[in-house]
């Protein structure tokens, strides 16, 4: 079987190294290109055709679901591992959402990042996510028992009402805006927090500009 290629993406250049030496060592593994900033991912994922990229969450350039999203548009074949130091529901969602095979934290053991890259090579999901206060997350839990589902995708009036949600929209301003019932735009703000498993307006702007639905300068 040929070797997996990685596209190792992150802005800290010691880090990228250690993951090389990781991964390269690796018979089955080979890392045939990095990336330090979201542009460069973009350009080394059209022109590499990695099988995975290995990436962080916090580069500068583009938002990381922007930059997911091009990937993956790029490079139709690739699986996007997310690599990170975030260990929050909110951000697992956001990436998942934008389209991520993967996500471990960067605490994780480096048998355990092995194991990831294998899994999202070979078609399936995995979340390795515990919470701050220690208790596993509902991903952890699902990895655990075997399999990881992924989030459900928003249709494109919830991308819509979660937009005007980040803003700071009133569901009354959201209804009249549709023309709407509150009532309805209610209904889509519970769908929205029951499919992302997030609480609250501030989790929801985070989840909206990190999956790249709303851009916090416009």
């Amino acid at each position: 079987m040929p070797p997996i290629r990685l596209l190792i993406a992150d802005d800290h250049a010691v880090l990228r190294a250690g993951l090389r030496m990781l991964l390269d060592i690796r018979r089955e593994m080979a890392v045939v290109g990095e990336a330090g900033d979201g542009l460069e991912v973009l350009k080394k994922a059209r022109e590499l055709q990695p099988d995975v990229v290995l990436m962080d969450l916090s580069m500068p350039g583009p938002g990381s679901g922007e930059v997911i999203r091009g990937v993956l548009r790029n490079s139709p074949k690739t699986r996007v591992l997310v690599l990170t130091m975030h260990d929050d529901p909110a951000y697992l969602a956001s990436a998942m959402a934008a389209g991520a095979s993967g996500y471990v934290v960067k605490k994780v053991a480096d048998s355990e990042l092995v194991s990831a890259i294998r899994a999202v090579h070979a078609g399936r999901t995995f979340v390795d996510l515990t919470q701050s206060l220690g208790s596993p997350s509902p991903a952890a839990s699902s990895k655990a028992r075997g399999r990881t589902e992924r989030p459900k995708v928003l249709s494109r009036r919830e991308r819509e009402v979660l937009q005007l949600l980040a803003q700071g929209h009133s569901n009354q301003q959201i209804a009249t805006r549709f023309k709407v019932s509150v009532k309805t735009v209610e209904t889509h703000r519970t769908r929205l927090s029951e499919k992302l498993g997030l609480k609250g307006r501030a989790e929801l702007y985070r989840f909206a500009v990190e999956s790249g639905i709303l851009n916090p300068d416009s």
